[in-house]
């Protein structure tokens, strides 16, 4: 099956390739390559998810010298949360035709999957950098996506702070090289341990800008300030499927500080996690009060983004299998929510009735963490993680509220002050089916925790990720 792990980057360039070739001035035949491509990758997810740990070696090189990917609990989640939310967002550019303002939307998108599948597949330090830069390339189109000053102008800035930690990556990479030899995640999970004494100060640099590094493209303070610009002037689809770029420096994190720079490794010891923790506690901060004081509904969602992320970090600080858990949890969750948030402004734009309220209402309880919906399970989850620490506690219920009184502000402005204007009901699909996937994760939240717990224990314990990249080339 390991032959498997190339297709979630290979199959969206090839079709991705293929518009841009034959499909070039075909709206319809590029919808339906970038469908069936995306029902695909999901189709393949879904099978994914289910297989044990194991790595592919391109070209049959064996790591540490050859390229690997590395498929395990985490990846496999993140690659099925990533089709799973590219169908959906498809589903709504389709039916708004926002994919019509340009011609080469599809190609961008696919480009997209493919960036984002590879930076969760790889398990090679300098081929997540690559996959970044690809990101990046990728997701500018995306955002300028039908032109404009206000969406070039944030389009530039979001570049700018991206291409200052892309530099930032590249000195740490060289950094560990210089010393270990190798940039193989599992390789240096075996040698940072037995470094000499004197490599130290080195590694824990290379610690510092790694975390800067993914700091930005969780939107941590105080590296956040490209976020809202971005997300708020960025087409309603294209927002909404940035809502899993964050999630990428999470993922780093956890990735990174659970297999390469663990907190019982003498070089960097809890360095990582305490740096990490007051920055998580002023990104709440941020979020909470950005949220309450925009006026202005995607902006104000890109700041309950930026709450989301620091209470996602926060468990992630805790580096316990019981914390990563929940942040897991609240991964699926914060990034279903904000897509929610992000389509539902979208459709606002034009057209507002009863039903857009409803979902705006379930949304925004949702994304504020009340119940009954999983923001609810999401962080009763976190706060039973970090049990016995009142300064946590207090941030996240004080978030909670402030983001809550900020959402519910806004609906009086877009619902009730407003002019009502009919929305087609096709219109609100995709919507549906992000506020559907929430209830399905709310519902079957023992099963999922259950395997999260799993797939957590196995982070902190990674025998099995660093026996599968042993394997190469038998």
């Amino acid at each position: 099956m390991s032959q498997l792990l190339i297709l979630p980057i290979i199959l969206p360039a090839i079709l991705a390739g293929g518009i841009i070739v034959f499909a070039r001035d075909a709206l319809n035949l590029q919808r339906a390559i970038s469908i069936l491509g995306t029902v695909a990758l999901l189709a393949l997810s879904i099978t994914l998810i289910q297989a044990p740990t194991q790595a592919y070696f391109l070209g049959n090189w064996p790591a540490p010298f050859g390229i690997t990917l590395v498929l395990d609990s985490l990846s496999a989640l993140m690659l099925l949360l990533t089709a799973a939310l590219a169908l959906i967002i498809l589903i709504h550019t389709i039916r708004t035709e926002w994919d019509a303002k340009g011609r080469h939307f599809h190609a961008l998108y696919l480009f997209q999957l493919m960036g984002l599948n590879g930076a969760f597949l790889t398990g090679d330090a300098f081929n997540l950098f690559v996959f970044f830069e690809v990101l990046l390339i990728a997701s500018y189109g995306l955002m300028v996506h039908g032109g404009g000053q206000a969406r070039i102008r944030a389009g530039v800035q979001y570049v700018a702070f991206n291409l200052l930690g892309s530099t930032l990556f590249l000195f740490a990479l060289a950094t560990i090289y210089s010393t270990t030899g190798t940039l193989n995640m599992a390789d240096l999970a075996l040698k940072l341990p037995e470094i000499p004494v004197g490599d130290t100060a080195l590694i824990r640099v290379a610690a510092v800008l790694l975390m800067l590094v993914f700091a930005v493209k969780a939107a941590l303070v105080p590296l956040q300030f490209w976020l809202p610009g971005t997300y708020a002037n960025a087409p309603g689809p294209v927002a909404a499927l940035f809502a899993v770029m964050t999630k990428i420096g999470a993922y780093a994190l956890i990735r990174f500080g659970t297999l390469i720079f663990p907190t019982d490794l003498p070089a960097t010891a809890t360095l990582i996690a305490h740096l990490l923790y007051p920055a998580a506690l002023a990104t709440i901060a941020v979020g909470a009060i950005g949220t309450l004081g925009t006026r202005s509904l995607p902006r104000q969602i890109a700041f309950a983004a930026i709450g989301s992320m620091g209470t996602l970090l926060l468990a992630v600080a805790a580096f316990t299998p019981e914390a990563t858990s929940a942040a897991l949890y609240y991964t699926v969750h914060s990034t279903l929510a904000t897509a929610a948030l992000f389509l539902i402004a979208d459709l606002c734009r034009t057209r507002r009735d009863g039903l857009t309220a409803a979902l705006y209402m379930a949304a925004a309880i949702a994304m504020a963490g009340m119940p009954p919906l999983s923001g609810f399970v999401g962080k009763l989850l976190i706060l039973d993680a970090l049990r016995g620490d009142a300064i946590a506690w207090t941030a996240i219920l004080l978030a909670s509220l402030l983001t809550m009184i900020g959402f519910a502000r806004a609906g009086s402005d877009l619902f009730w002050k407003a002019p009502s204007t009919e929305a087609p009901a096709e219109s609100k699909a995709a919507i549906l089916l992000c506020l559907a996937a929430l209830a399905a994760l709310t519902l079957a939240a023992g099963p999922i925790t259950d395997w999260l717990t799993l797939t957590a224990q196995a982070l902190h314990n990674p025998a099995a990720y660093i026996a599968a990249n042993q394997l190469g080339g038998s």
